[in-house]
């Protein structure tokens, strides 16, 4: 099989964390390529839903779910695991570094070290510091990429990524976009691998009934 596998993710997204160790090793033994969509779920979250914060901090029940959930995730695939003392951290910087590196090699290992940093080492992501710290130890000059990173001519780049997210009809995070069809949830990534390979098409509209 060979195609392309759309990962959007947000830093701030804990089920993003168990897809952004996985989604590259998976379509890779899959034959396809992935490319890195970082975003924003708080602007979605406040035209969608009409709050500015996490759903699983609105509704306790279910947030109590999900942080039992990703324990459980985590240990199905060996990830290290350490709740967040903050949730959810601000990830808007981060998302706009990854934004100038996604088409360059040490995006991936970018992605992975800051979801890393978040969800297994509990450290402040929003950063300047960290995130130095983060492209160091990928192998690239930190000061240069945070400086393209910070430049005003990038920062209207990830509201436009944004916009884009939810044109696609993403409504959370993470997501895989195969052939035009939209995968939700981290669980699905296996179900977009199966689709690209399969040769099918996606439907050219949904039925709202």
């Amino acid at each position: 099989m060979s195609g392309e596998l759309e990962f959007w993710f947000d830093f701030a997204s804990t089920y993003s964390y168990v897809a952004a160790m996985r989604v590259e090793a998976e379509a890779s033994r899959a034959g396809a390529k992935v490319l890195w969509r970082p975003f924003l779920l708080g602007p979605i979250f406040s035209e969608q839903l009409g709050i500015k914060d996490s759903p699983f901090n609105v509704n306790p029940v279910r947030g109590r779910y999900m942080w039992r959930d990703l324990e459980r995730l985590c240990a199905k695939f060996g990830l290290p695991w350490r709740k967040p003392s903050v949730f959810p951290r601000n990830g808007t910087l981060a998302s706009r570094v990854a934004l100038v590196g996604a088409e360059e090699p040490w995006a991936p290992d970018f992605v992975r070290a800051v979801y890393s940093a978040n969800f297994a080492e509990d450290q402040d992501i929003s950063s300047r510091a960290v995130l130095e710290a983060l492209l160091a130890k990928v192998g690239v000059d930190a000061r240069a990429v945070l400086a393209r990173a910070e430049a005003e001519a990038n920062k209207p780049r990830l509201r436009e990524q944004t916009r884009r997210a939810a044109e696609l009809g993403i409504f959370g995070a993470p997501n895989f976009i195969v052939k035009g069809e939209l995968f939700f949830g981290q669980d699905r990534l296996d179900d977009a691998l199966a689709f690209l390979a399969s040769g099918a098409s996606a439907p050219t509209s949904v039925s709202s009934g």
